[in-house]
């Protein structure tokens, strides 16, 4: 079960572990989503007088356990309004979680005075916090951000009754019925109508290939003057290589080239052998003829 933030936006920790206790003593297993919603289900509806005695010792007490029971009995009426979101391609398990959020932080605002039923008001807390996480969720790039925006993302879907594109006469009256203009229906019916494209696809993706941004990039990787430059630059670089070769001792451009250039490098051992010296003094003119190079290179 998930945190509980305070007024200021940080969270209540109390409050949180005593509804984490409650969940591991009466919501077990709760690594099950089935047997977590059969568990929910057992717990009884409670009562208005109920709601409203528990309310009142949790607001003015500060009561752990009178919160806990409060959401602890109200935790089927949060599967129940989760399940309304699963056509969204979200798992039913996230969106009762995201959901159980709201509910802890309706029962930190409950006011029992009022005479109203925790569950009328927990709704919009609950509606609100699954709304946000399916949002962040449902694409890469965010869909809606404006408020409009938002209320058409979860209303157009359900007005469309149909397969296909709304017409001009529908349109006009979802804009009316929802209180936005036609351009922002038609433009959230052309959000809706889209898919995320992967950049990169993984080889044998169908049809992913031919959409794919990657697609569309042009490949400079063999182009005329791309061969050609590099072909220069390598033909550049193996010319000042011989050219600063040749400014070595006998001796130095055979240590180097049969330490680095042959097909096979030799070791020390073998070098110091062929020429009856140390192969501490071969690292030592290994090292004396690269320097040499790059000072050769760099002028």
């Amino acid at each position: 079960m998930n945190i509980l933030y305070t007024e200021n936006g940080g969270y209540d920790d109390k409050m949180t572990k005593a509804l984490v206790r409650a969940q591991s003593t009466n919501l077990v297993p709760v690594g099950n989503l089935d047997a977590y919603i059969t568990a929910a289900n057992r717990l009884p509806v409670l009562s208005a007088e109920e709601e409203r005695t528990l309310g009142m010792r949790y607001r003015d007490h500060n009561d752990l356990d009178a919160a806990r029971t409060l959401v602890t009995h109200h935790l089927r009426f949060v599967v129940h309004v989760a399940r309304g979101y699963t056509g969204y391609g979200l798992a039913l398990a996230d969106l009762i979680q995201e959901g159980n959020v709201g509910l802890m932080k309706a029962v930190k605002r409950f006011n029992p005075d009022l005479n109203v039923r925790l569950v009328s008001f927990a709704v919009h807390w609950i509606r609100a916090e699954i709304h946000e996480f399916v949002l962040r969720n449902w694409r890469i790039v965010k869909v809606a951000t404006t408020k409009a925006q938002r209320k058409l993302f979860f209303n157009l879907r359900s007005r469309n009754k149909r397969l296909g594109w709304l017409n001009r006469k529908e349109i006009d009256a979802v804009a009316t019925d929802l209180g936005v203009s036609a351009d922002e229906v038609m433009e959230m019916e052309r959000r809706l109508g889209g898919r995320d494209i992967a950049y990169d696809p993984e080889p044998g993706e169908e049809h992913e290939s031919m959409l794919a941004p990657a697609s569309y990039l042009e490949d400079q990787q063999y182009g005329p003057s791309d061969i050609n430059e590099r072909e220069d630059l390598r033909a550049f670089q193996e010319r000042r290589l011989n050219e600063s070769l040749e400014t070595l001792d006998e001796r130095s451009r055979d240590i180097l080239a049969s330490r680095w250039l042959g097909d096979s490098k030799e070791t020390l051992e073998s070098l110091a052998r062929r020429y009856s010296v140390s192969a501490e003094r071969i690292r030592q003119l290994e090292k004396a003829a690269i320097k040499k190079l790059r000072s050769e290179f760099a002028a």
